[in-house]
């Protein structure tokens, strides 16, 4: 059994997609990042970041529970812990580590600082919504590219880092980009869309999540004291 501490947010759906597909067993627990209870002793026991997702793996190696928190982690252990979604050798188990590590470090930064400064920030600031806007272009970019040559980001095989990725490219129209200049990025994210396990992985927690900031959540993801990753 696993326990599951997280919520609605991209980095979230990442972990809960990889766990709806390999059929694992799990508790979830929602975490509610807006109002502040990522910076709870009991999280930050598991999480040490303060961030979501994390689990518990009642039945961790040796058979003993072990805490885990980050994303790419996580659906590093899932994959090895079922044998899953990622390669065991060879040329497609690095290039799945490869586009992991281009998700975590390219498309999450960025395009979370996208979605706060087109949707979150109280004051508009035009550069920054302009800076994030190009950069979240050139990274679609990188995607359509990858994409037409492969069918998912590792190569034939549906693995980890489109379930990392995928998540991260809901609504390009919404970010200011047209989806018709990235035909291979609409095909590869329809397809992902249409397993049923990405139905049921992007509707945990929703029902808990308050769809609009008020100013004491604001406060506890942007303000002067710790803050979590939406």
């Amino acid at each position: 059994m696993i326990e599951l501490h997280s919520w609605s947010t991209p980095n979230g759906h990442k972990v809960h997609l990889m766990l709806e597909e390999c059929g694992l067993a799990y508790e979830a627990h929602p975490v509610d990042i807006l109002r502040g209870e990522q910076h709870a002793p009991a999280f930050l026991s598991i999480s040490p970041n303060g961030r979501i997702p994390a689990i518990v793996d009642l039945d961790g190696p040796a058979g003993r529970p072990m805490a885990l928190s980050e994303s790419g982690a996580i659906l590093l252990y899932l994959a090895e812990k079922t044998g899953r979604f990622l390669a065991p050798d060879g040329p497609q188990r690095y290039a799945a580590m490869q586009w992991l590590m281009f998700q975590m470090s390219g498309i999450g930064p960025m395009f979370g600082q996208l979605y706060h400064f087109r949707s979150d920030a109280v004051d508009r600031v035009d550069y920054a919504i302009e800076r994030y806007t190009k950069e979240a272009r050139r990274l679609y970019g990188v995607l359509d590219r990858r994409l037409a040559e492969s069918e998912y980001l590792a190569g034939d095989e549906y693995g980890i880092a489109d379930m990392a990725t995928w998540p991260w490219a809901h609504g390009i129209d919404r970010q200011g980009h047209d989806p018709a200049h990235y035909p291979n990025v609409v095909r590869w994210f329809e397809a992902i869309r249409s397993r049923p396990a990405a139905g049921r992985a992007v509707k945990l927690f929703r029902a808990q999540r308050r769809q609009q900031l008020d100013e004491a959540s604001r406060n506890v993801l942007f303000g002067t004291g710790p803050s979590t990753e939406r």
